[in-house]
C-alpha cells in the first residue's frame, strides 16, 4: 500500500509547531520511509531492535530515531550509539543500562519514563508510586556521577484500545496530571515532553496536553503481518 502523503501532511499541518509527529515506522520498508525523509519528516519511531539496526544502516544519518518498544537491557548496547530517544523506559535498571551504554559510546541519549496508565494487562509501564520513587532516586545518583548519560525529557503512555472516548481521555488526564506534577516536584530542566496519543486517539491526547503524538497506520496503512 502506498504512502499516505495527503494524511501525513493534513496530520502535520493540524499539529503545527506544538506538537511533534513521530512516524511510527515499524514493520515499513526503507523505501516507505524515504518518502516521508523527502518530505521533511526526520523523527521515526520502531520497536523491534534487530529492526531498527537494518534501517538504521539503509536510510539517511540524520533521522531521528526513537525506539517505543519493550527494550530489553542487554540490547541497549545495540541501539545506544546511534538512538535519538528511547521512550520504553520502565524501570531503574533499564535506565542505569542505556546510561552505561551512552557512556561508552561518549553520548546523551533521551529518555522518556513510560507511565501504564491503560486497562489493558498486556502493555508495560511504571504506576505512579513507582513514578514518584524513581525520579526521587534521581538526585542521588548524580551525586556519585552517575545518570550522567541520560536525559530525562518526559514521560510517555499508551491509552486503552478502546471506542470509548471518556475512557481514554480520562487516561490522558491522569498522564497529563503525572507530567505536571512530576514537573513540578524535581529540578529537570530536561523534563518538557509528553508523549502520548497514536493514530486511533491522538486527537483526544493533544486536546488533553500531549505535546508528541506517535502515528503509524493513519499514514502507512494498515500495519504488515510481521
Amino acid at each position: 500500500m502506498p504512502v499516505n502523503i495527503e494524511k501525513f501532511t493534513e496530520i502535520r499541518e493540524s499539529l503545527g509547531k506544538a506538537v511533534k509527529l513521530v512516524v511510527v515506522s515499524k514493520l515499513r520498508t526503507a523505501e516507505e520511509i524515504k518518502v516521508l525523509y523527502d518530505l521533511g519528516q526526520r523523527d521515526f519511531a520502531e520497536n523491534y531492535v534487530q529492526e531498527l539496526l537494518a534501517k538504521q544502516l539503509e536510510l539517511p544519518k540524520d533521522i531521528r530515531w526513537h525506539f517505543i518498544g519493550h527494550l530489553q537491557s542487554n540490547k541497549a548496547k545495540y541501539i545506544a550509539p546511534f538512538i535519538h530517544s528511547i521512550q520504553g523506559v520502565d524501570s531503574f535498571n533499564l535506565l542505569e543500562e542505556i546510561d552505561r551504554q551512552a557512556a561508552k559510546n561518549d553520548r546523551i541519549v533521551n529518555c522518556f519514563l513510560q507511565i501504564h496508565i491503560a486497562r489493558e494487562d498486556t502493555k508495560f509501564g511504571l504506576d505512579a508510586i513507582e513514578l514518584k520513587e524513581l525520579v526521587a532516586a534521581l538526585p542521588k545518583y548524580k551525586l556519585v556521577n552517575k545518570l550522567n548519560n541520560v536525559k530525562i525529557c518526559g514521560l510517555m503512555g499508551m491509552a486503552s484500545f478502546s471506542d470509548d472516548s471518556e475512557l481514554v481521555k480520562n487516561e490522558f488526564r491522569y498522564l497529563k496530571c503525572l507530567f505536571d506534577d512530576t514537573r513540578s516536584d524535581v529540578d529537570l530542566p530536561s523534563f518538557k515532553q509528553l508523549s502520548m496519543g497514536m493514530s486511533n486517539d491522538y486527537k483526544l491526547a493533544v486536546d488533553e496536553g500531549s505535546t508528541m503524538v506517535r502515528i503509524g497506520s493513519l499514514i502507512f496503512g494498515k500495519r504488515p503481518d510481521r
